[in-house]
């Protein structure tokens, strides 16, 4: 991680600053001129304020699975039910980007039926989980309907393997260069160009291609595929939340800084794996971890060798960073029964409604040194565990920024963080309006989650 604005904590998340930039240019420049106005515009929609701007839709049941249209797929049903290649519908030649190699697959896809956003988006950030065995892998498409009509292409949304194995044909791989002059993807987000020129994405289906190394028996299988629309209004400011209660939860603490040097080849080595080492955290806060032959490959000098291991398997080798969102999220359910989701919350609440459930969130910021107070560091782009709320309604965080592990708890001032979390526009340190995350979170929990997590995550919006 850098210390100092501009410069970046996670290349993906700069990569979606400048989106955000460039998306918003006429209204931020307009912001920009008065900060009052700024403020004005941010506080004026109440009553759209009200209404969740997130839609959420995951297919992950037996009847999920026998819904969508399948070529070669077959649906599993039992107490985590999936989806499987029962027969290839046929093989497809691909040449990996990143190794230069050419292969054949055979391949099996299955399309979802069709969604309709309640939420009609500017973004849309699709999730997955999956057990991709060793010469297996898939691939995500999303394809959507405007608001005026018209179509979107297939956009791949991602093409996720598990493994890194040094022999193998593939590599988890975002795809660059997709657009069709109203909409682009932008790492792992789809995104309207122009949202201020009122174009929505009103409905969606997404594609799953299951793919093997030709005349071989193993098989990937997907347990949870979905994704999430937003339309998170243009705002400096965002309302104040009440707190709500206190609580904190026992979450392993680990430090990026530590792992600082260590693999450059990842993201050049820890000061970037904020991601990771947040999503490290919250896997070993469910009980899981990776295991002594997992980690049989990290230098036996390196503290936290899990740490390292998470920054391997969740790279993206098209942006070369370790923050690519859905691949954490798909990280993480590599792990026994759990699962893993990328959202947007939409305040406060939202958080302290998980952590009393007993679910732990990792969420993404960027802010100016002075913003908030004692972090000591200012950040264009960085991810953080909130593990807790204090009695004054502060937020108690593991903060990966850390130069040790015993130093990541922090205590962050309320109303300072929720503002620099939830808001979409902010001024960086030369004075140039730049974007926020709008509320972006992921969401690690079990795969049969209790009664009351149930609870706390359909509120949230997540089922």
């Amino acid at each position: 991680m850098t210390r100092t604005e501009p410069a970046t904590v996670d290349h993906a998340l700069s990569r979606r600053t400048l989106l955000a930039a460039a998306a918003g240019v006429a209204l931020a420049a307009t912001a920009a001129g008065s900060a009052t106005a700024a403020t004005a515009a941010a506080a004026a929609p109440d009553r759209k304020a009200a209404a969740r701007p997130v839609d959420n839709r995951a297919w992950t049941t037996f009847p999920d699975w026998r819904s969508g249209t399948g070529r070669g797929t077959r649906a599993v049903p039992g107490a985590r039910p999936g989806l499987t290649l029962a027969r290839p519908a046929g093989t497809r030649s691909y040449t990996d980007p990143h190794l230069k190699k050419t292969a054949d697959w055979e391949y099996a896809t299955w399309t979802s039926p069709l969604h309709r956003l309640s939420v009609p988006a500017t973004e849309v950030i699709a999730s997955w989980n999956a057990r991709t065995p060793a010469g297996t892998w898939i691939e995500v498409e999303l394809q959507g309907t405007y608001s005026d009509g018209g179509e979107t292409p297939w956009y791949v949304m991602g093409r996720w393997t598990a493994g890194d194995d040094e022999d193998a044909d593939i590599r988890r791989t975002s795809v660059d260069d997709q657009s069709d002059g109203k909409s682009s993807i932008w790492t792992d987000t789809f995104s309207i160009d122009d949202a201020a020129s009122g174009l929505r994405l009103v409905s969606y289906r997404l594609r799953l291609t299951l793919l093997r190394t030709p005349g071989t028996r193993v098989a990937p299988t997907v347990w949870r595929l979905g994704a999430m629309g937003s339309d998170v209004p243009d705002r400096f400011t965002v309302p104040a939340s009440v707190p709500g209660g206190s609580a904190e939860l026992t979450v392993p603490r680990y430090s990026q800084e530590i792992h600082a040097g260590q693999y450059p080849e990842y993201d050049g080595g820890g000061e970037a794996w904020c991601s990771p080492t947040s999503s490290q955290m919250i896997i070993e806060y469910w009980g899981r971890k990776p295991s002594a032959a997992d980690l049989a490959w990290v230098n036996p000098d390196y503290a936290d060798p899990q740490v390292c291991h998470a920054a391997r398997h969740t790279y993206d080798y098209q942006y070369e960073g370790a923050g690519n969102w859905p691949f954490n999220a798909a990280y993480a359910a590599t792990y026994r029964d759990l699962q893993g989701v990328v959202t947007r919350l939409t305040s406060l609440t939202d958080l302290e409604t998980l952590v009393a459930a007993g679910i732990p969130a990792i969420t993404s910021q960027s802010f100016l040194k002075e913003e908030l107070t004692g972090a000591g560091y200012g950040t264009s782009g960085h991810l953080m565990t909130v593990i807790g709320f204090t009695a004054d309604g502060d937020v108690v965080a593991n903060d990966p920024a850390s130069p040790s592990d015993p130093a990541v708890r922090r205590v962050y001032k309320r109303r300072e963080w929720e503002n620099i979390w939830l808001r979409t526009k902010r001024y960086n340190a030369s004075g140039s309006v730049v974007s926020g995350t709008g509320g972006v979170c992921y969401l690690y929990f079990p795969a049969r989650p209790t009664a009351r997590q149930r609870k706390a995550l359909a509120a949230v919006g997540v089922r």
